[in-house]
């Protein structure tokens, strides 16, 4: 049985190579918050509150367009509809942990802790510890997100424009949804959404951008169930993620170490 020290080592090890993509993003945000003409302590809370680096990067950029709130509220809710999916994947492995637990999860869950955590959930082992892995994951994603944000955000406008920092956002989330394109809907989801953003690019207020979301997570849910229909019928079958041979313990977090919206 591994340790919980050994299980936090292990995630933050595991999301160290991702660490080097999310420093440059954070950089990136920070400078473009400043640019957008927000003010650092709000550009910085934003970083601290919604944890959520894509909806951040453009609600900066819409709030520099002078696009109205209710755009920008719109747009950064529909982006982080990709969080409930995300939380539905990984619900059947936390349902047996302490409510502060899976609230301390829920707030770390991003795409790249997502990424690496499901990955180690869906491996065979024991699972009793394996949020302890997440929470490493999650932890050492947060202070290297918080940590470049602030630096960016110190930075402003001195960034010169000819680094072009830009292309690093792109190559962030190619990394980690490459990978994970595994079948037709994932695969149908991402050149859905992709080629609904290079037609509706000219669209005002970026309003391109609603439009692919929406439009690859409809091709994605549609096609779904015929995905798992064909696995079932045609390749082994998929065991429920919350089946385990050991039954997940509750874990029970005393008063003093109640997590607050700034980590454990």
């Amino acid at each position: 049985m591994t340790s919980k020290h050994a299980e936090f080592l292990a995630g933050i090890k595991d999301i160290l190579p991702i660490l080097m993509g999310v420093i440059p993003f954070g950089l990136i945000y920070g400078v473009s918050a400043r640019g957008a003409g927000i003010v650092a302590p709000a550009a910085q809370a934003m970083s601290f509150i919604v944890f959520a680096g894509s909806a951040q990067f453009v609600t900066a950029q819409l709030i520099g367009a002078s696009v109205p709130w209710g755009i920008i509220v719109l747009t950064a809710v529909i982006i982080n509809l990709r969080h409930a999916l995300y939380s539905a994947s990984v619900a059947p492995y936390l349902k047996r942990l302490h409510v502060l637990w899976r609230l301390l999860l829920a707030y770390l869950l991003t795409d790249e802790a997502y990424a690496v955590a499901i990955t180690h959930y869906q491996r065979p082992g024991d699972m009793t510890r394996k949020h302890w892995y997440f929470l490493g994951t999650g932890l050492a994603l947060w202070g290297t997100w918080q940590a470049s944000t602030a630096i960016g955000v110190v930075l402003g406008a001195q960034v010169p424009a000819d680094w072009s920092l830009d292309f690093t956002l792109p190559l962030t989330f190619i990394a980690l949804v490459v990978p994970m394109l595994k079948d037709r809907a994932g695969l149908a989801a991402a050149i859905a959404a992709g080629v609904i953003a290079v037609l509706a690019a000219g669209l005002p207020l970026k309003l391109g951008l609603l439009l692919a979301t929406l439009m690859g997570m409809t091709v994605g849910l549609c096609l779904e169930p015929r995905d798992r229909k064909r696995a079932s019928m045609f390749g082994p079958e998929e065991q429920d993620a919350g089946q385990t041979s050991d039954p997940i313990e509750p874990v029970e977090i005393a008063p003093a170490s109640r997590p607050g919206k700034d980590g454990v």
